[in-house]
């Protein structure tokens, strides 16, 4: 693995979707992804990198999905994955599946994205313009779907000149095997895969 050192006022650990409808029993997405965070570890694993880094002087940056009641943000004729989430009403705003869950949650200080309703973090997002606030140059990603939200989320960041460091053990696909696959074919082109422990490492005070 790839020795590191990163600067914590200039990096930001961004999780994404880290919300009921992924991480709790009784969201609607609960059963697709429960095998792959239970064989990754990911929601204690984030839990564990959000504190610590929080400690060390990283910007916390939290990237919610939410949609008004009737999804009318999504197409009347959705296909793909934003279909099974306008149909299966998800990440509705105001209710429980949308909120972000308990040991991952906002403090004081953390910063919200706004205006996620689709896989980009950064497209129709403010999340750019939080980042270069603060002075960002480098960004831990951290969420769901491996190969999905967080994949589009990296891709952006790399082309927007971010240094990017995906921490495989706090993310979470709908399959080990689609995890997998993601890390090693995928994650590498357009980041630097890591682990939770090898990322709290490398954070150092000058």
């Amino acid at each position: 693995m790839t020795e590191f050192t990163l600067d914590p006022s200039k990096t930001a650990c961004i999780f994404i979707e880290f919300q009921n409808e992924f991480t709790t029993e009784g969201g609607k997405l609960h059963g697709a992804v429960k095998d792959c965070i239970e064989a990754t570890g990911t929601v204690e694993n984030a839990a564990k990198v959000m504190k610590s880094a929080r400690e060390a002087g990283c910007t916390i940056i939290h990237c919610p999905i939410m949609f008004e009641k009737g999804h009318n943000e999504i197409s009347k004729t959705p296909y793909g994955i934003l279909a099974g989430v306008k149909e299966g009403e998800a990440f509705t705003n105001n209710e429980w599946g949308s909120e972000i869950c308990d040991g991952l949650k906002p403090e004081d200080g953390d910063l919200v994205v706004k205006g996620k309703s689709g896989l980009c973090g950064f497209h129709s997002t403010n999340l750019d313009f939080l980042l270069r606030q603060n002075n960002i140059e480098n960004v831990a990603l951290a969420g769901f779907l491996t190969n999905c939200c967080v994949e589009s989320t990296m891709r952006s960041a790399y082309e927007r000149g971010y240094r990017v460091y995906t921490l495989k053990d706090c993310c979470g696909a709908t399959s080990v095997a689609g995890q997998q696959a993601a890390y090693e074919y995928t994650f590498g082109l357009f980041s630097i895969p890591t682990e939770s422990g090898e990322f709290l490492k490398s954070l150092t005070k000058d």
